[in-house]
């Protein structure tokens, strides 16, 4: 009685009934493999409670999908499907999360295709190399601090078009233009500058320059963010 309680109602002998005691091993073996994946990506790295829960868990949940399809290649194509239209439905992350959920995901289907030994030989080696990664700050720009993002305010009467090229053209090795916006009802020009400074030292006095040049108005300078290939 035990038993059949946990026998498919369409169990074959193309798709025999799962043991217990397999299940059980595969499950466990998956919710480790999620732990070692979520102390991973804790090293030296900024993550929520709620993306190290899923990531632990992840394993599991994708390693009892695949063993409740195991041998049926419809069904495993249907998964599949499935999970191509999988949408965390929250702030869009960063490439190094979706690398761990899609590395969670693949260690939890190698669990459940039964191959344990393949799945903690994949899991370790993947670990010791974002680690590893991450304590050489594996893939940092070089002299980041070097790439500054201007944003300057001039009035309206001041025509922006070359008007800082002599200031930018002294501190910095190389500057771009990338975006112009009218503030104030119009009454004052927004410009938007990608820099590379020649030397950082010479921070202040190029900012001093620039405010004698645009009336004293509002000038900030940042650290350049890679918005736009960041995933």
């Amino acid at each position: 009685m035990f038993s059949s309680f946990f026998s498919g109602l369409f169990d074959t002998e193309a798709a025999s009934m799962i043991s217990i005691s397999n299940f059980l091993l595969c499950l466990f073996c998956a919710l480790g493999i999620g732990l070692v994946l979520a102390f991973t990506y804790m090293y030296r790295s900024r993550y929520t409670k709620s993306f190290i829960v899923t990531l632990a868990l992840l394993p599991a949940v994708v390693c009892v999908v695949i063993m409740m399809v195991n041998g049926n290649v419809g069904a495993g194509v249907a998964v599949a499907g499935a999970f191509s239209l999988v949408r965390f439905r929250s702030v869009p992350g960063t490439a190094k999360e979706i690398t761990m959920l899609f590395l969670g995901m693949s260690a939890g289907l190698i669990v459940g295709m039964g191959y344990l030994g393949f799945a903690l030989l994949f899991t370790i080696i993947l670990c010791l190399l974002s680690s590893f990664y991450n304590y050489l700050d594996f893939g940092t720009r070089k002299n980041a601090a070097r790439y500054k993002t201007l944003n300057i305010t001039i009035p309206e009467d001041l025509d922006y078009a070359g008007v800082f090229d002599e200031i930018l053209k002294q501190y910095t090795v190389s500057y771009e233009l990338i975006r112009v916006k009218t503030t104030n009802m119009g009454s004052m020009f927004h410009l938007t500058y990608h820099l590379t400074l020649r030397d950082i030292a010479d921070e202040k006095e190029m900012i001093d320059k620039l405010r004698c040049r645009n009336g004293n108005l509002e000038i900030a300078l940042s650290r350049q963010e890679n918005t736009v290939t960041e995933l």
